[in-house]
């Protein structure tokens, strides 16, 4: 998963937030990871604005900040889809951030 998001851009700086979970950030969160015990939930920071055409998007749905893809173990993990989720994260976060985008009607 760490490659899979370090790929999208360069620039995409790893970190570790509330003492454990590795964040990815790139003017702003794109993707935090958390291990639960049969999965591992990639936290998509996107504001429910990136497009989910593939149906990745497990959870979160009602939250204003984040979606949830949970990812079990020895699951085949769609990697186009999921990069171009990232692209799309990166964009809006350097576009403003998806605060300003939703508020924009973005």
């Amino acid at each position: 998963m760490r490659d899979l998001v370090h790929a999208v851009d360069p620039a995409v700086a790893e970190t570790v937030k509330r003492r454990v979970q590795p964040y990815f950030v790139l003017d702003g969160n794109i993707c935090a990871l958390l291990a639960a015990k049969d999965h591992v939930n990639v936290f998509l920071y996107d504001g429910g604005i990136v497009p989910d055409p593939e149906k990745l998007i497990t959870g979160g749905h009602t939250n204003k900040t984040a979606r949830t893809v949970a990812i079990k173990q020895d699951e085949r993990i769609n990697e186009r889809a999921l990069q171009e989720m990232f692209r799309q994260i990166v964009a809006n976060n350097r576009a403003g951030g998806w605060r300003k985008l939703k508020a924009s009607g973005g």
